[in-house]
C-alpha cells in the first residue's frame, strides 16, 4: 500500500470511527443574478432621479417640507415635493450599507449588507384558515399570537413580521400596540409591526423600550421594527405614514422603507417603468430618514424595500405567483444592490388559497429569484396565501420545509483536501465499490445535510400502511402539537401584569382550540 493511501485511510478513520466534522459554514450568500446590464441601472437610476427632481411627490406634510427644503428641496408650483440629485446622491453616499437587527436569544440576529439573505413572515392579511373548519374567517389577536409561537419553532423562518390584521379590536392605536405585545411576548425572533400615526409609534417605542429595560439597552440592540408604507403611489406621500417614518427614527426604531406599486395600476405597464418609479419612491423615503436622523442625532436604521407587484388583467387584482413577479421583484433589488444598501422585498405571495402544488412552485419561483437578485430580507416567504390576502398557520410549517431547501441549495460548497481526496475515491473504487460504509459517509450525512421536518420520503408502501397522509394534514397535526406544548416565557410574568394595566392590553390565547386540547400529538 502507498504512502498516500496509508496516510488517507488512517486520517479518515476507514472501516472505524469517523473523524468529527466541523459544522460546514451554511451561510446563505445571495446575489449573482443579473437582469438588467449596466447601461439599464445607469438608466433606471438617472429615470429615478428625474422623477424626483421634476416630478416630485405630492401631499406631502408640512413637517416633511420643512425639513427637506432646509436640505435644498423645492416645492413646485403645484405644491409637489421636488428633491434635486445632488441631496439624493449625498444622502446614497451616506447612508450605512449595514443594519443589524436583533433577535432575543441567542443566534437569531440578522445581518443585513453582508451578502447573506434572510428569510420571514409579513403582510396584513385580513383573513386566516380556521384550524376546526378549514375556512378562511377573520383574524384575531388570538391568530397573530399563534402564528408567532409557530415561527418561533420554524428554524428556517428567520424573523416575525406581522402577518394578519387583529380584526377583533377597532381602534388603530389599541391594535398595533396589542399586536406588537402578542409578537413579542410570543417569539424570541427579530419582529416587525406597522404603525398607522404617531401616537402609535410613541406607544410601541415605550412598550419595547420597558421590555429592553431602557431606551438605551434597545437601541444597542433593537429587537423591533417597523413596516412603513410612506408613499401611495403613484408619487404621493401618505401624509400620516410619512409622520410616522420621522418619528419612528426619533424613537430609534429601525424602519422597513416600504413601497408597494402595482404593475398597469399604480405605476407603469412595463418593467421599467415600473421599477423606475418605484425606485424614486423608495428613495424618496430614505432622504426623509438620512433627514430626520441629522435633525435628531439618531442612527438613521433604514432598509430599501421596494416591493412592486404585478396586476392581473383579467381582474384588476394584484397577482403575486408568476414568472413576471419574480423578475420584477429581482430587478427592484438589483437596484438595491447598486446602491449598496440594506434592502427587501417581498417574495412568496402565492395566489394560491390552500397550501397545495400550487403554492408551492409559485413561492419557490419568486423567493428564489429575489434571494438570487441579492434580497437581505425578504417578507411574506412563509404563510401567507391568497394574495397576501389569507394566511394559513399550516403553511409555516409547509413553507419551513420549503425555504430549508432554499437556502441550502444557496450556502456555500466547501472545496477542501478533506472534501475532495482524490486518493479516498480511488479506495473505494478499487476495494469494495461503494462509499455506503464509510465512517465519513455518515458523518457527512449529518453534519452537510438538511433533512425536511414533515417532507414525506417514505417508501410507497411505508407511507400507504400509514394511512396515505397529505403534507397539509402533517403539518396540521405539527401546529397543534405546538400550541399543545408550553409556551416560552419571554417577557417576565411581573413585567406582563405591569404593562397589561399600563397599556390596557387584551388577553390573548395560543391554545390549540378546545376540540384538540386533550388530544395527544406525537409529531
Amino acid at each position: 500500500m502507498s504512502e498516500d493511501l496509508l496516510q488517507s485511510r488512517q486520517r479518515r478513520g476507514r472501516r472505524g470511527q469517523a473523524k468529527p466534522v466541523a459544522k460546514p459554514d451554511l451561510a446563505v450568500r445571495g446575489g449573482g443574478l443579473d437582469l438588467l446590464d449596466e447601461n439599464a441601472i445607469s438608466r433606471l437610476h438617472n429615470a429615478a432621479l428625474q422623477i424626483l427632481s421634476e416630478t416630485g411627490l405630492a401631499e406631502a406634510p408640512d413637517s416633511v417640507i420643512e425639513l427637506a427644503v432646509e436640505a435644498g428641496a423645492t416645492l413646485s408650483r403645484e405644491g409637489r415635493l421636488c428633491l434635486p440629485p445632488a441631496l439624493v446622491e449625498e444622502v446614497l453616499a451616506s447612508l450605512p450599507n449595514t443594519l443589524k437587527l436583533y433577535g432575543r436569544r441567542s443566534g437569531l440576529d440578522l445581518q443585513l449588507g453582508a451578502g447573506q439573505v434572510h428569510v420571514g413572515t409579513g403582510g396584513a392579511s385580513p383573513e386566516v384558515l380556521d384550524l376546526e373548519t378549514q375556512r378562511y374567517r377573520p383574524s384575531t389577536l388570538d391568530d397573530v399570537a399563534q402564528a408567532a409561537r409557530i415561527v418561533d419553532a420554524m428554524p428556517h423562518i428567520h424573523f416575525f413580521s406581522r402577518p394578519m390584521v387583529a380584526r377583533n379590536i377597532d381602534d388603530p392605536v389599541a391594535m398595533e400596540v396589542n399586536t406588537a405585545f402578542a409578537c413579542l411576548s410570543c417569539t424570541a425572533k427579530h419582529v416587525m409591526v406597522s404603525a398607522s400615526s404617531v401616537a402609535a409609534v410613541d406607544a410601541i417605542a415605550e412598550l419595547v423600550y420597558r421590555i429592553a429595560g431602557s431606551r438605551e439597552v434597545f437601541e444597542a440592540a433593537p429587537f423591533l421594527s417597523l413596516n412603513v408604507n410612506h408613499v401611495v403611489p403613484p408619487l404621493r406621500f401618505d401624509p400620516d405614514s410619512a409622520k410616522v417614518l420621522v418619528r419612528a427614527v426619533e424613537c430609534g426604531i429601525p424602519v422597513m422603507v416600504n413601497t408597494f406599486g402595482q404593475l398597469g395600476a399604480s405605476s407603469p405597464v412595463t418593467i421599467a417603468g415600473c421599477v423606475a418609479q418605484t425606485t424614486a419612491e423608495t428613495l424618496a423615503g430614505m432622504v426623509l430618514v438620512w433627514l430626520a436622523a441629522k435633525q435628531f442625532g439618531t442612527k438613521p436604521a433604514a432598509i430599501f424595500g421596494p416591493r412592486p407587484m404585478v396586476t392581473d388583467l383579467r381582474t384588476g387584482a394584484m397577482s403575486g405567483g408568476g414568472g413576471e413577479q419574480a423578475k420584477l421583484t429581482a430587478a427592484a433589488i438589483q437596484m438595491a444592490r447598486h446602491y449598496g444598501l440594506p434592502s427587501s422585498t417581498i417574495a412568496g405571495a402565492t395566489d394560491a388559497k390552500w397550501p397545495d402544488a400550487q403554492s408551492g412552485y409559485e413561492k419557490s419561483l419568486s423567493i428564489t429569484l429575489a434571494l438570487q437578485a441579492g434580497a437581505d430580507f425578504i417578507t411574506q416567504a412563509a404563510g401567507t396565501q391568497a394574495s397576501l390576502m389569507g394566511t394559513a398557520l399550516e403553511s409555516y410549517v409547509i413553507d419551513n420545509d420549503m425555504l430549508g431547501g432554499i437556502l441550502s441549495a444557496h450556502s456555500l460548497i466547501e472545496v477542501s483536501d478533506e472534501t475532495l481526496d482524490p486518493t479516498a475515491i480511488h479506495l473505494a473504487a478499487t476495494e469494495v465499490g461503494h462509499f455506503l460504509g464509510e465512517p465519513e459517509t455518515l458523518a457527512r450525512m449529518n453534519s452537510d445535510f438538511l433533512y425536511p421536518e414533515i417532507g414525506d420520503r417514505r417508501t410507497i408502501g411505508e407511507w400507504h400502511e400509514d394511512g396515505a397522509p397529505q403534507i397539509w394534514q402533517r403539518a396540521h397535526d405539527r401546529v397543534l402539537a405546538i400550541l399543545a406544548g408550553p409556551a416560552a416565557e419571554l417577557i417576565p410574568i411581573e413585567l406582563v401584569a405591569e404593562l397589561t394595566a399600563e397599556f390596557n392590553l387584551q388577553e390573548f390565547s395560543t391554545s390549540p382550540p378546545a376540540s384538540h386540547k386533550d388530544e395527544v400529538l406525537d409529531v
